[in-house]
Parts: C-alpha cells; sequence; structure tokens
C-alpha cells in the first residue's frame, strides 16, 4: 500500500478502491460513476450517515445514497426545507418560515409572521424563486463551529429557536449549514447543492402552504395531494394545547423540565388526553340508540388498546357496557393467508381476516343472538372454539380493535348508523425547532422499541429491521382509510420523549456499526441527545405511555 492511500470498499457494487487519504464522498462519488453520479445525494459511511463533504481517512465500507432510500429521502426532505427557508429569506428578509407537520404527502408550513398572508401571488412567486436557487446549483455548505459562536450566528439569522435548542444541548461543536450567506441548522446532513432538489411544488392549504416531496419509488414525479382534512384538525387542535402549555418546540420542554416544571407537564397532558377520550364518549353516549359497534384502528405503537380501556372506562360513567372484540380472532387458517410479492404469508392485508365470519358474528350480535366467538393460535396457525360465547343488550356497545378497523370492506354489509370509527395515533405535537420536525413515525418506533424490549426480549436491532416493513404496511392498510373516522385521537404526549430517552438510548447504543440499521440508531441517539430526560415517577398507571413503558393498572 503506498503512503498516504487507502482502500475503500464500494458497498453499491462490491468493488474495492484505492484512493487518497482525504478523498471527499463528492471526489469518490465520481471514481466510482464517472457518468452517472449526480443522482447520489450522500452516503452510508461504515453505516453512518454522511454528506457528500465527508472525507475518507483509513479503510471505510461506502455505500452510496439517493432519493429512493429511507435515508436519502429524509435528506431530500430536510433540504427542500432549507430550500423553501432560503427562498423566503431572499424576498421578505425580515419573515420567517414555521415548519410543523407531515400531511397530505407533504409538509405543512406557516409564515413564523402572522400578518403576512401567504396569498396565491406569493407562493407564486416563493416557488419561483425556489426553482431559481435550484437551477443556479449553489454549494450547500457544512461548517464545524464552536457552538457558542454558532447560537450567536443563528441569533443574528433571528433563530432564536435554534439558538435555545443549541444552548441546551451543551455539545461544545455544531454544524451549520449555509446556502450563500443564509445560516441555518439541521437536524440530519443535507443535499450537496441547490441543484440536487430539482422534484418539489408548493401548494396553498388553510392559512399556509404544503411543500410538496417527491415520490419516492417514482423520484422524478411529485406525490399527490391527498386530502386529509381530519387529520389536520387533529395536528391544529393538538399544536393549540402546546402553544397553552408554552411547549411547542424541545427547547419549550428542556427549559420546563430544567425549571422543575416535568410534573406539571405530566399532569396536564395526561388531563387533556383524558378530557379528550370522555369527550370521544360523550359523542357515542349522544348516538347510543343507533351506535353499537365501536371500530378502533391506528398504526403500530399507537396506544390503540390502552385508549380502547380508557374508552371503556369512559363509557361506563356514561352508563354504557361495552365488550370487546379482537379482529385477530377473525385470522383466516395459516394455509389461507395472502402471500405477498416476496412469497411469505401477508398478515397485514385485510384478506388475512375472515371478513364473512366477522360480519355473520357482527350482525347475530346486533341481532340480539348468543354467538360463539372463534379464537385463533398464532401458534398452530388455526382457528378453534373454546366455549366462549358473546351476547349484547340494548345497554352494550361492541369496542372492535385491529388494523382494518376503518377499512370499508370490513364492514360493507353492516349499517352505517350502527358504526363509530376511531382512528389512533401519535401525532407528535411538538418539534425540534421551527424548521425540524418530528415524524410521528419515529415516535412511534422508539415507543415500539421500548415495548419490544421489556414484553417481548427484542433487541433494538431487531425493531429496527422490521421498521421499514410495517411502515410500508401501514402505508397499504392503514393509512387510504384514516379519514374514514367519525373521530380522530391524538395519543401523544409532549413530555413523552424525554420519559422514554432512559429505556430507548441504552437499546440504541447497543445497535453495532457493522449493521445497516446502525445509521437509524445513531440518527435516534441524535435526537435524543436534544432531549432532557423526565423522571417517570409521577406518569399515572393509565397513561398510555405505560403501554410501553411498564407499570399499567390495565392488563393486556
Amino acid at each position: 500500500m503506498e503512503k498516504n492511500k487507502i482502500i475503500v470498499i464500494c458497498e453499491n457494487n462490491g468493488k474495492e478502491y484505492t484512493i487518497a487519504n482525504g478523498t471527499s464522498l463528492k471526489e469518490f462519488k465520481q471514481i466510482v460513476f464517472p457518468t452517472n453520479h449526480n443522482h447520489i445525494l450522500g452516503a452510508l459511511v461504515n453505516n453512518e450517515i454522511q454528506d457528500l463533504h465527508y472525507e475518507l481517512y483509513n479503510p471505510k465500507y461506502v455505500n452510496f445514497i439517493d432519493l429512493t432510500s429511507l435515508d436519502g429521502y429524509s435528506m431530500y426532505a430536510r433540504s427542500l426545507i432549507f430550500l423553501l427557508y432560503k427562498a423566503v429569506k431572499n424576498l421578505y428578509p425580515k419573515k420567517n418560515i414555521a415548519v410543523e407537520y407531515y400531511i397530505s404527502n407533504g409538509i405543512f408550513c406557516r409564515m413564523a409572521n402572522k400578518d403576512f398572508i401567504l396569498t396565491p401571488e406569493r407562493i407564486a412567486t416563493i416557488k419561483q424563486e425556489m426553482s431559481r436557487l435550484v437551477g443556479a446549483n449553489i454549494e450547500i455548505g457544512r461548517t464545524e463551529t464552536p457552538t457558542d459562536e454558532a447560537v450567536r450566528q443563528l441569533r443574528r439569522e433571528g433563530l432564536k429557536d435554534k439558538a435555545a435548542l443549541l444552548t441546551s444541548r451543551g455539545k461544545m461543536f455544531t454544524s451549520v449549514y449555509s446556502i450563500d450567506d443564509t445560516l441555518d441548522y439541521f437536524y440530519g446532513t443535507l443535499v450537496p447543492t441547490t441543484g440536487c432538489l430539482k422534484v418539489f411544488d408548493i401548494l396553498r392549504y388553510k392559512d399556509g402552504l404544503l411543500l410538496m416531496l417527491p415520490d419516492r419509488h417514482q423520484p422524478d414525479k411529485v406525490l399527490p395531494f391527498i386530502p386529509q382534512e381530519k387529520l389536520f384538525n387533529t395536528f391544529s387542535e393538538y399544536k393549540r394545547w402546546g402553544k397553552i402549555m408554552d411547549i411547542t418546540n424541545v427547547g419549550e420542554l428542556n427549559r420546563s423540565i430544567e425549571g422543575k416544571h416535568a410534573g406539571t407537564i405530566i399532569k396536564v397532558s395526561e388531563a387533556l388526553h383524558e378530557k379528550k377520550i370522555s369527550h370521544i364518549a360523550d359523542l357515542i353516549k349522544k348516538k347510543h340508540k343507533k351506535v353499537k359497534v365501536i371500530l378502533i384502528a391506528g398504526p403500530s405503537s399507537s396506544g390503540k388498546t390502552t385508549f380502547s380501556k380508557r374508552l371503556a372506562i369512559q363509557l361506563f360513567v356514561n352508563g354504557i357496557r361495552p365488550v370487546t372484540l379482537s379482529l385477530d380472532n377473525y385470522f383466516v387458517n395459516r394455509e389461507n393467508t395472502p402471500k405477498d410479492s416476496n412469497g411469505e404469508y401477508d398478515f397485514e392485508t385485510i384478506d388475512a381476516l375472515d371478513i364473512a365470519t366477522f360480519t355473520d358474528n357482527i350482525t347475530r350480535l346486533l341481532k340480539g343472538e348468543e354467538v360463539e366467538i372463534p379464537k385463533f393460535s398464532f401458534e398452530t396457525g388455526q382457528r378453534y372454539y373454546d366455549g366462549e360465547k358473546l351476547k349484547i343488550s340494548k345497554n352494550n356497545v361492541v369496542i372492535v380493535e385491529g388494523i382494518h378497523g376503518l377499512n370499508p370492506r370490513l364492514t360493507a354489509l353492516l349499517p352505517r348508523e350502527c358504526l363509530f370509527k376511531i382512528f389512533v395515533s401519535a401525532l407528535t405535537s411538538i418539534s425540534i425547532d421551527n424548521h425540524n420536525i418530528i415524524n410521528p413515525s419515529d415516535n412511534r418506533l422508539i415507543r415500539r422499541m421500548v415495548r419490544d424490549h421489556r414484553y417481548r426480549g427484542y433487541t433494538a436491532l431487531e425493531t429496527l429491521k422490521r421498521w421499514e416493513s410495517v411502515l410500508s404496511g401501514e402505508q397499504r392498510h392503514i393509512v387510504p382509510y384514516q379519514e374514514e373516522a367519525d373521530v380522530m385521537f391524538n395519543s401523544a404526549l409532549a413530555y413523552e420523549l424525554g420519559a422514554l430517552k432512559q429505556q430507548a438510548v441504552p437499546l440504541l447504543a447497543e445497535v453495532q456499526s457493522k449493521y445497516p440499521e446502525h445509521s437509524k440508531a445513531l440518527r435516534l441517539l441524535k435526537f435524543f441527545s436534544y432531549v432532557q430526560a423526565i423522571p417517570t415517577r409521577e406518569i399515572p398507571p393509565t397513561s398510555i405511555l405505560r403501554e410501553f413503558l411498564g407499570g399499567s393498572s390495565f392488563k393486556y
């Protein structure tokens, strides 16, 4: 080996390269892909995400990523937010944009300056400026800066929320990104130049705008707008609650924790949940003469089970006696289960359920008949009956919980007026700062990781390996039907990330660098570095969070 040379193995093609020590990823991608490399956004270096400014020292494994990977897609979305911010700063130097949440296949943003109305003309101008910046192909720079200096720079930019976040994080150095003379801080890496961000759109929406993202599976196309009115209203309601509590971002949460207000945050957050569940029970009470079946659906780790139990208590308070029925009882026998494109049993498709038997059982229950309820053995993959029978009276309702509860196929033969549909999910109501939002799927992943370890003995690595498949199933089987709900319940709690931190961080730290999931573990560890830990002793035993942390007074 020549002096000042290193060996780098490119995992994209399995080849070994001898290159100069200090070669950047940008230079290395041109060696590996001499004629076709403009779609490359970054790379996994020893399974750690890096932008193309990163320089290679010592032998490494490199896996270049583009928009079709989850890591590349996240990088693209973050960079689009910076592009939007830069365009707004160019056009309206004293204005700022607040990025709030993912919705309708885009990212909803509002102007932080409430007196500045986003008219169609202004949105068109912002889009035009973004397109100009893309055409100019400006380098997105990154500088390692002492945190004290980064805080001063961000305050000069008017980004006080970011300055507060970095101050509470306690790191000596911070990576600051720039487009020309506009600075910003992001949780995660960005693409190398503005010219990488060709695929996007901006739509006027409500009192703000939607930054529309590319389709990960068809990267040259923008995802279509999908109306999600009920989801938007749910997000907005919890955003208002955050403002009432003065906790809209992680920096504000940290200040409250440092001020010894964690107990108050827990009590208020739990009271808000109880108030909402009570309100849902009151809605059902008003329709009780007709409503006989309550369907509860939601994605993985949304807290559906605890929500169902707490709703049952509120229904009792209203004089209604609930009985429960699990859709898991209605799986078809294993040999009749559909298979996916890989030839594996697909347990997440609605065709894995015996809809005919479910419909027959519900119909007979509504007629006042006694029904023997089927059971399903996950060990043998077969249905069986153990003599358990169910009968309901006029004072009963049936609570049905399962991921397909909102799918119209499940209840197509049942009278709509007898159904009440509820969608439950953890719609994270706080952000990291005004330009860095928390993806609700990350919130649920952290919940699931903690629960899987506590109750199923799984490692964080095992949970991370399954997660992309879980998300894919949710996109197919849950998301398309969430607007079918009569009401949505947000199971996220303002304090929960601080409460989950102590259990999640040691699990994530065990994910070794030899695994591809190491990059996801590092990203979540970095996220937790922003969040102050919260003691869990004041979390009540009926909290949805107890389903994951342990210590619940409910039986599961």
